[in-house]
C-alpha cells in the first residue's frame, strides 16, 4: 500500500461511505511473526546489528497476540506506536521435534512511519534474553509482561505501560508490580519528528506487588496512562492507574504520576479507599490540565451498585477528590458454571504454569472450552467484562468534557439461554451495545448514556474512544455478522455447540461532542472466530480485555485482536466425537506411556493470532 497522510486515507474513506454500513481503508497487520519479520529495538533505533533467541523465534513464530494499544505521534500523524501482549518469544531457544514453552511473555512495540500503512515489529527490551546494549536500562524485576498501554507527550516522548506477572525464580503471579518503558527523539524534542519514540530509554518501576502467602500478598493489573500535552502548568506530567487486588479479595483503583518524563514516580494512592471490586481505570486530561481517572464499579455487598465512576484532580494529580458516579451500569458480563474435567497427561505444558489451569468445579466461570476450563453449558466462549474507557480533548479549552463509552446490556432484550451461560447471571441473556456518555468536569453534570449505534442484531463489546481538535472516535468490537446471533447464545457460538466465524471490529465519529454519532464502519476485512481453544494448553480462547483507538484531529486509526490466520485442525486428546465443534486449532502430538507430548507444531499457525489495524472514520 503506497504511503498517504493518514488525513487523507480518512477524507477518503469519508467520502466513500455511501451506506450506514461502510467499509474502511485496507488492514494493515501491526505482529509481521512470520518470515524474519521482528528486528530488536536496538537495531530499530540505531542501525546497529543485534539479535537473540527470543527475537529470532518471534520472527517465525506465527504466534499469539491480543489486547492492542496504538497512538499516534501529536508532532507527526505518520508515527504511531503500537502495542499487545506478545506471546512469540514462548518457544525461543526450542529446535523442531523438541519444542518447549519455556520463553518470555512480554511486550510488543509496533512502528509505522507512513501512517499505518505498514509496521515494523520488535519487543520492548528487558525481557528474559535480551543482551542488547537497551537491556540494562529497563530496571524492572519481572520475567513477563502485560495489559500494555501507550502515551505520548507534546515533545517526541512516548511511554508505554504495564503489568508484570512472573517471577523469574517460577512462582505464580510472583511479582505483579506495574511499570513504564520510556522513548524519545534520539536528537532530542527539536530533532526530526519522523524520528519520534524511536530511542528506548528505559523503564521505571511505578509500584511493586507481592507474593505473600494469604491475605498479605497484592497484584497490580488493569493498567492505564496518559501524558499532559496541554498548555496548563501539568504540560509534561505522565499519569499511571491501576486495580490493585490483594490477597483478602479487595480491589482498589491506585494512581501515581511523574513529573521527569517518566524517570521516577510518585508513591502509589489510594483513589477508592472506601470502595470494592473496581476495575478497568482509564484518564481523562481536559483541555485545562485537570486529571479525571475513571473506572467500572462491580456491583458488592454493601449496596455497591454496577456504575461507571470518576475522580478528579484540579492540582496535576497531586490530589483527588472523592469519587463520584458518571453513569449507571446494567452490566454484560458472561458468565458459566464451571464443569472441568481432568486433562490428559501432557509431558509437558504448552503454555507457562501462571497461563494454565481452569477454575473448580461448580464456580462461576468467565471463559468455557474443552478440559479442565469445560463449563456445564457445553458452549466455548472468551471471557468479556463491562469495561469503562475515557478521553477528553487536550486541544479543547473551552469545555471541561470527560467522554466515557461502556458496554452493557440493552433494556428488554432479556431472554433465556436454557443453560448455565448467561450474560446478565446464569441463565439469561442479552443484548450488548456500546453506550456514550459526557461528562461536563466543571459541574458534575452527566448526558444520559446513549447508543452509539442502534443496530439491532450482534453484541457490541470492548469500546474505546479517543478525542483531539473537535473529534471523536469510538472503536468496538461487533457480532453482527454472526450467522446464529441470539442474546441467549454466546458470541459466534450455534445452538448446537459449535463455533464459527462471528466476530468483526467496527468504528464511528462524532463532531459535535458525542451528541450524535455517524460514518459506522466495519473496520475488519475478514470476519474471525474468537473462540479458537489457544491457550491454557489449547483447551480454552483467550481474546485480551481491550482494543484501542487514536486519532489526531479527524484522522483515526483502530487496532484489534483478530484470527483470520488461524489454522483451524483436530485436538488428538480428544475423542472423535468431541472433536467437530470448531474450536480446536492445528496441533501435532504423540502419545508414549499413557502421556501426550506438548504440541510440537506451533510454528504451523495454530496459534496464529495477530494484531490488525487499520484507518478508521
Amino acid at each position: 500500500m503506497p504511503h498517504r497522510p493518514l488525513a487523507a486515507l480518512l477524507a477518503v474513506a469519508a467520502l466513500a461511505v455511501a451506506a450506514p454500513i461502510a467499509s474502511a481503508a485496507p488492514n494493515v497487520r501491526l505482529t509481521n511473526d512470520v518470515a524474519g519479520g521482528y528486528v530488536s529495538a536496538y537495531t530499530l533505533a540505531t542501525g546497529q546489528p543485534y539479535s537473540d533467541a527470543v527475537i529470532n523465534e518471534c520472527s517465525i513464530a506465527r504466534g499469539r497476540q491480543n489486547e492492542p494499544s496504538v497512538a499516534v505521534d501529536p508532532r507527526d500523524a505518520r508515527v504511531l506506536l503500537g502495542s499487545s501482549n506478545e506471546y512469540c518469544g514462548v518457544y525461543a531457544g526450542s529446535t523442531p521435534g523438541n519444542f518447549v514453552a519455556a520463553g518470555p511473555i512480554w511486550l510488543g512495540y509496533y512502528r509505522s512511519e507512513n501512517s499505518g500503512a505498514s509496521f515494523r515489529s520488535s519487543l520492548v527490551p528487558g525481557y528474559p534474553g535480551d543482551t542488547s546494549p537497551y537491556a540494562s536500562l529497563a530496571r524492572i524485576r519481572t520475567a513477563s509482561g502485560g495489559d500494555p498501554v501507550i502515551a505520548w507527550d507534546g515533545q517526541g516522548r512516548a511511554f508505554i505501560g504495564a503489568e508484570s506477572s512472573e517471577d523469574p525464580a517460577g512462582s505464580k503471579k510472583g511479582f505483579g508490580d506495574v511499570w513504564v518503558a520510556t522513548y524519545d527523539n534520539p536528537a532530542g524534542p527539536s530533532g526530526a519528528t519522523i524520528n519520534d519514540g524511536k530511542r528506548y530509554r528505559g523503564s521505571s518501576l511505578v509500584a511493586k506487588g507481592s507474593s505473600a502467602p494469604g491475605t498479605g500478598g497484592k497484584f497490580h493489573d488493569k493498567t492505564a496512562i496518559e501524558a499532559d500535552r496541554t498548555a496548563s502548568a501539568c504540560a509534561g506530567n505522565v499519569y499511571f492507574a491501576w486495580s490493585r487486588f490483594t490477597g483478602n479479595g479487595g480491589v482498589a483503583i491506585y494512581f501515581a504520576r511523574s513529573t521527569d518524563r517518566g524517570a521516577s514516580w510518585s508513591n502509589p494512592v489510594n483513589l477508592t479507599p472506601n470502595g470494592h471490586d473496581l476495575q478497568f481505570p482509564d484518564i481523562a486530561i481536559t483541555g485545562n490540565g485537570h486529571v479525571y481517572v475513571t473506572w467500572r464499579q462491580i456491583a458488592a455487598q454493601g449496596n455497591q451498585p454496577n456504575a461507571a465512576m470518576y475522580a478528579k484532580s484540579v492540582d496535576c494529580g497531586a490530589t483527588f477528590a472523592r469519587p463520584r458516579t458518571a453513569a449507571q451500569i446494567t452490566p454484560w458480563d458472561v458468565t458459566d458454571v464451571a464443569a472441568p474435567v481432568p486433562l490428559p497427561t501432557l509431558s509437558r505444558l504448552d503454555d507457562p504454569l501462571s497461563e494454565s489451569g481452569g477454575a473448580a468445579p461448580g464456580s462461576s466461570a468467565r471463559d468455557c472450552g474443552d478440559f479442565d476450563s469445560a463449563c456445564q453449558s457445553g458452549y466455548t466462549f472468551f471471557r468479556v467484562d463491562t469495561q469503562v474507557r475515557s478521553t477528553a480533548d487536550q486541544s479543547d479549552t473551552a469545555h471541561e468534557d470527560v467522554f466515557i463509552v461502556f458496554e452493557q446490556s440493552k433494556p428488554g432484550t432479556q431472554m433465556p439461554t436454557y443453560s448455565t451461560y448467561g450474560t446478565l447471571g446464569s441463565g439469561t441473556g442479552t443484548q450488548a451495545g456500546i453506550y456514550f456518555a459526557r461528562l461536563d468536569g466543571a459541574t458534575g453534570a452527566a448526558t444520559a448514556p446513549a447508543l452509539i449505534d442502534a443496530e439491532t442484531r450482534g453484541h457490541q463489546l470492548f469500546p474505546d474512544i479517543s478525542a483531539d481538535g473537535g473529534s471523536l472516535h469510538a472503536v468496538w468490537w461487533d457480532s453482527r455478522n454472526d450467522p446464529t446471533y441470539l442474546p441467549s447464545l454466546p458470541i459466534g457460538n450455534a445452538a448446537d455447540r459449535t463455533v464459527h466465524n462471528a466476530l468483526d471490529a467496527f468504528g464511528a465519529r462524532s463532531t459535535n461532542r458525542g451528541g450524535n454519532w455517524t460514518g459506522v464502519t466495519q473496520l475488519s476485512s475478514a470476519t474471525s472466530n474468537p473462540n479458537y481453544e489457544q491457550f491454557s494448553n489449547r483447551t480454552v480462547p483467550f481474546a485480551g480485555d481491550y482494543l484501542w483507538v487514536t486519532s489526531v484531529g479527524p484522522a483515526a486509526y483502530s487496532v484489534w485482536t483478530d484470527w483470520r490466520n488461524t489454522v483451524a485442525g483436530p485436538d488428538p486428546r480428544e475423542a472423535s466425537a468431541d472433536d467437530n465443534d470448531g474450536a480446536d486449532v492445528k496441533q501435532c502430538r504423540t502419545l508414549t506411556a499413557g502421556a501426550w507430548s506438548g504440541d510440537q507444531c506451533p510454528h504451523d499457525g495454530g496459534l496464529d493470532q495477530n494484531i490488525y489495524g487499520s484507518v478508521s472514520p
